[in-house]
């Protein structure tokens, strides 16, 4: 799927890709992201999905691992934006709301029954104000958070600029 990047440092939009990985796109903790995703790649049933910008393909910006967990509800099991994307002085300022955006455009598409547009995630307890107030997301108990359809309609529309699959609840 495509999406539009922010560069921070020139303010211009840059076209992105999020796209399957590949046993070759693995990021390492020793290149400073926080995951062993190459590890966290051997769980079964489990699909994951890279950001890149369309000019460096190579370049992962950002990971994202999701499971249809009992064949209904979509949970986002891990989200990662690349080490030189962290913060304000990151290179691009919207790779985490791409992702996010995305896991809930899947949650649509996947999401069955009752969790239709639910997407549903663990949080680091440092970040559950943010995806609160940045994003939308509900926390429920503990470090456990969701978005709702009418929060995951919001995200896509802001950050992917496209439709939901034809299956959305109304």
């Amino acid at each position: 799927m495509r999406v539009q990047l922010k560069n921070l440092e020139s303010g211009e939009s840059i076209g992105g890709l999020i796209a399957i990985v590949s046993k070759a796109d693995w990021p390492t903790k020793r290149g400073g992201w926080q995951f062993n995703w190459k590890k966290l790649g051997k769980t079964k049933g489990a699909d994951f999905f890279k950001l890149t910008t369309l000019t460096e393909p190579d370049v992962v910006e950002g990971m994202l691992m999701l499971t249809l967990m009992n064949s209904e509800m979509l949970y986002m099991n891990n989200v990662e934006v690349a080490p030189t994307n962290l913060g304000r002085n990151g290179k691009f300022e919207n790779v985490a709301g791409c992702l996010l955006a995305f896991s809930c455009y899947k949650c649509f598409e996947l999401g069955k029954n009752e969790y239709l547009g639910y997407l549903s995630f663990e949080s680091k307890t440092e970040l559950m104000e943010l995806y609160e107030t940045k994003y939308g997301a509900t926390h429920a108990v503990g470090r456990k958070m969701f978005f709702d359809p009418n929060a995951a309609k919001v995200l896509v529309e802001k950050f992917l600029k496209t439709k939901l699959p034809s299956n959305e609840a109304s």
